[in-house]
């Protein structure tokens, strides 16, 4: 039945665009999943149509293609006998190995843009000697020569879209710069990027040889089948899911700032991280087994109800990131695979944290049925009313993930450190990050729009997550509006402030004037901002 499986699946592909949908239909008609044909390699004649997620990231790029908003940075220090054109090679092999590293972007005219797959293993390797500024002065130089390699936009007409610098700090040691578009590359991509690229460059120096099984498709594969799959009336299921679950009314969240927003499309990011004690984390082990969540689910439910509290809405949306790699053929290429999806939660203040745990629990479980739909697909059929100082459908993200470094320890005669890039720029208003580390603990990271938050509110933010967390922990029959969420110092300010050593017996209280007001001279102007006017009525 698999052999039978493919060769359905090599005849689709090997049909004209014309004549694919009158097979489609043939295979409903015979009830035949489209889903269940596995994905295979698209014809070598054949033009390489965009994803749905690289036409967004196409699009998005070429109304400001000096923007950094999605680039895809990472770096490290490598201490110890590092062998240069080990590591070159090793990175000429990793792009010749995935097609996705070596994919520009044309316009084909009829075709519209589509993906073009260099023959040349080539990407853009640039080394500069930094052994020879003063000692005090080295580590700001690396950190200014890292960041315009960050910075540096990324030509998707000519490519090449993957940038490696290497930075020389001393003979033996090294600060080594990675750098991609994320149109040809997600997150589970780096980390496919980072094994392969240790398992290449040990055994380069160890003289080993080394024969990677072939990939089963290329990316541009993948996008292929994915259009053909939505087509087949994919598309309109989970559609139908997404509408009901979504609605007619996309809220904004109001998130108070300290500053006012802005009219553009990103800002420069700010982080502030926070480990979350011992025991709270055993607690939340705890609840896992009693609840039968998972961390993720409980880490958002807690978000969500953080949310509740400072916006005062009941209707919390957060972006989730999602991998996308639930078919086999996909787990090890590097592509731009991740999908997000719109997590909803009805929070009422009244509402028990237990209860709104389970309604988190119960989106995430569902959502796992209709994860394949694309972002822009959503977005396209919905039509949010589009503004350019917030993201549609969609304020802030939160992101669980898994720490694993256990590769670079393998680097032969190299001792590896994580180097922070610093503040680059986010997307979003606020975007919680968890990380389970290797050592059982569990970390979160808030990164913010600089221009909006000042780093104590963010500061105060983050103790308040912990405290709900705590919360939920200890007491999940509290109702969400009953957690005390300031600290004691912040209780005792509070306090302070309300002792005044004058007494005014004989004024009356301003909300008792305007009362009054209202009554004798309604229609008078109470209110003023910019154009807009509201009277006492």
């Amino acid at each position: 039945m698999e052999l039978n499986k493919r060769a359905i699946a090599e005849r689709f592909s090997q049909l004209t665009w014309d004549k694919r949908s009158a097979f489609l239909e043939t295979l409903r008609q015979q009830n035949i999943d489209f889903a269940q044909l596995p994905i295979v390699p698209r014809s070598e004649r054949e033009h390489c149509a965009l994803s749905y997620a690289q036409w967004r990231q196409w699009f998005l790029w070429h109304l400001d293609p000096d923007s950094g908003g999605y680039h895809i940075t990472g770096a490290m220090r490598l201490k110890g006998a590092l062998d240069r054109t080990a590591l070159h090679d090793s990175f000429k092999a990793l792009v010749s190995r995935h097609e996705a590293l070596r994919t520009i972007f044309r316009d084909d005219g009829p075709s519209g843009v589509v993906q073009v797959v260099r023959s040349e293993s080539d990407f853009a390797f640039q080394q500069l000697d930094l052994s020879g500024v003063a000692a005090g002065e080295r580590e700001a130089a690396a950190k200014e020569a890292a960041s315009r390699l960050c910075d540096m936009p990324f030509d998707l007409w000519c490519g090449p879209l993957l940038r490696v610098g290497l930075l020389c700090m001393a003979k033996d040691e090294h600060l080594l710069v990675v750098v991609m578009h994320h149109i040809v590359s997600d997150g589970w991509s780096v980390r496919l990027i980072v094994d392969e690229f240790t398992a290449e460059y040990r055994a380069r120096v160890m003289g080993e040889s080394r024969h990677a099984a072939a990939l089963p498709i290329q990316y541009a594969d993948y996008a292929l089948w994915q259009r053909y799959w939505m087509e087949a009336g994919e598309k309109e299921r989970q559609l139908a899911y997404w509408q009901t679950v979504l609605g007619n009314e996309h809220p904004v969240l109001q998130l108070p700032t300290d500053y006012g927003r802005r009219r553009q499309g990103s800002n420069r990011a700010a982080h502030h991280a926070v480990s979350l004690p011992e025991s709270l984390v055993q607690g939340l082990r705890n609840m896992m087994q009693e609840q039968g969540a998972t961390l993720f689910m409980i880490l958002l439910a807690g978000f969500q109800a953080l949310l509740y509290r400072y916006t005062n809405q009941e209707d919390i949306r957060v972006g989730v990131p999602i991998a996308n790699r639930h078919r086999a053929e996909t787990a090890g290429v590097v592509g731009f695979f991740v999908n997000t999806q719109v997590l909803r939660n009805r929070v009422e203040g009244r509402a028990t944290l237990g209860e709104v745990l389970e309604r988190a629990k119960h989106a995430a479980v569902e959502a796992q049925d209709y994860q394949d739909l694309p972002f822009e697909q959503l977005v396209e059929r919905l039509q949010p009313e589009r503004h350019l100082d917030h993201h549609p459908l969609f304020q802030v993200m939160f992101n669980h993930q898994r720490h694993d470094t256990g590769g670079l320890r393998q680097l032969p005669a190299l001792e590896v450190e994580e180097y922070s890039l610093g503040a680059r720029v986010t997307l979003f208003e606020l975007t919680l990050d968890t990380m389970e580390r290797e050592d059982g603990g569990v970390e979160a990271t808030f990164t913010y729009a600089a221009e909006l938050f000042e780093t104590a509110t963010i500061e105060r933010l983050a103790s308040r997550y912990v405290r709900l967390l705590e919360a939920l922990v200890e007491s999940p029959e509290q109702a969400l509006d009953d957690v005390v969420l300031l600290a004691d110092d912040e209780r005792r300010q509070l306090k302070n402030w309300e002792m005044t050593a004058r007494r005014y017996s004989d004024v009356e209280p301003l909300p008792r004037q305007i009362e009054r007001w209202v009554t004798t001279t309604p229609e008078a102007t109470a209110v003023v901002c910019g154009a807009e006017r509201l009277s006492f009525a």
